[in-house]
């Protein structure tokens, strides 16, 4: 079975970045909040409770270890500044590092776009992926302290992460910052950013127990983000970029229907943009070419995003138009499983464009076949994966 696949590449992972295991902690923001969530899935499916552990070891280490300055910083404690005690009670209050191999550009440093990729700092979107990812613990163990960091998180990264273009303008974002956050490292602002804040936010709003969090109120960041929505478009042909418009897509559907979010012209517009994209991104011959000219986990970002939209789409019955813009999107569904059975199969994962970036593709592969963790709402799709 290929759920057995799912359970072999997270115990693979933990080993490797030790989560157990010996080996020291190799911690990776992005890769981790996928991973916490694909432990919670393991654990709904197999009911062992040792999956329910790593998620949460994985939480604490993350905090532990991307919450506070790198070792080869002269720099000590958490990134907040926070005090040993009070950090451990806020970890995520300074943000969180993104975990890249080199420390990051220092501010007498000229710029390098290509050495900036390897360069450590916060993104955005790594942030609000961990959101998702902490708000996924808080709802499977119904702990409130997993969503209160949830939400210190999100309004963290909403403060640093965006300014007026001019005194009483237009709100923009950065793409990256310091580590400490204050500074932009990449002043350009990310494609789906806003829309990244919004959805993730309003996932964390529309929480019934976000009021008894007594944490920071989100109403400032979704105005903000709702109004940068507004003048954004998103279309892209982008298999990554692609799979996380589905993802949002299929996390907003979530709120609307199931929360009661009156989000549904947002909702639609975003189906329409993801159909827009699927519609051009299947003319396109990228999943023709042999392994070593792909990278696995750009195409496997599109393959979740679709096993999202599989995973609500009965939720939307009452709304015609929304099921119906469904129905024309899943008519792309092959895609998903065109790349996760390529990258299923142990011949592909042998090149560089694999071993380059194990860790990453393997923990989005388990995603793609085991999506239960991630989008932790009712199964509409029964499938042996």
């Amino acid at each position: 079975m290929k759920s057995n696949l799912a359970q072999s590449l997270m115990l693979e992972f933990a080993d490797a970045t030790g989560l157990s295991g010996r080996a020291p902690p190799r911690r990776y923001l992005w890769t981790d909040a996928f991973a916490v969530c694909n432990f919670l899935g393991l654990f709904r499916q197999t009911g062992e409770d040792r999956f329910l552990r790593l998620a949460r070891n994985l939480v604490d280490q993350v905090h532990h270890v991307l919450g506070r300055h790198r070792n080869d910083d002269p720099r000590q404690g958490w990134i907040s500044g926070l005090s040993d005690d009070e950090g451990e009670r806020h970890p995520t209050s300074g943000g969180l590092r993104i975990g890249k191999k080199l420390n990051e550009r220092r501010p007498d440093e000229p710029p390098d776009s290509q050495l900036e990729w390897d360069q450590d700092g916060q993104y955005f979107h790594y942030l609000t992926k961990w959101v998702h990812a902490l708000s996924c613990m808080s709802r499977e163990t119904g702990e409130l302290h997993y969503l209160r960091w949830a939400i210190e998180l999100a309004e963290t990264a909403h403060r640093a992460f965006t300014d007026p273009l001019s005194p009483g303008g237009p709100q923009r974002m950065v793409w990256k910052m310091s580590i400490d956050l204050t500074r932009p490292l990449v002043p350009s602002m990310g494609h789906h950013d806003p829309l990244d804040g919004l959805v993730s936010s309003l996932e964390l709003q529309t929480d019934k127990r976000f009021d008894a969090c007594d944490g920071p109120d989100l109403s400032t960041a979704i105005t903000d983000f709702t109004r940068m929505c507004e003048q954004s478009a998103w279309a892209t042909e982008d298999p990554l970029g692609l799979g996380g418009l589905l993802d949002d897509a299929a996390r907003l559907a979530d709120m609307v229907f199931d929360r009661g979010l009156d989000r549904h012209g947002l909702l639609y517009r975003l189906l329409a943009e993801a159909d827009l994209s699927l519609r051009a991104f299947s003319r396109s011959p990228q999943l023709t070419h042999p392994a070593e000219h792909r990278l696995a986990f750009r195409e496997l970002g599109l393959s979740i995003g679709i096993r999202g939209v599989e995973r609500i789409r009965s939720h939307v019955e009452s709304d015609r138009d929304v099921a119906a813009m469904m129905d024309h999107l899943l008519q792309h569904g092959p895609l998903a499983d065109t790349i996760q059975s390529f990258w299923s199969d142990p011949l592909h994962r042998l090149n560089e464009t694999w071993t380059d970036h194990h860790d990453i593709n393997s923990v989005m592969l388990a995603t793609s076949i085991a999506p239960e963790g991630y989008f932790p709402f009712d199964a509409t799709v029964n499938r042996d994966r």
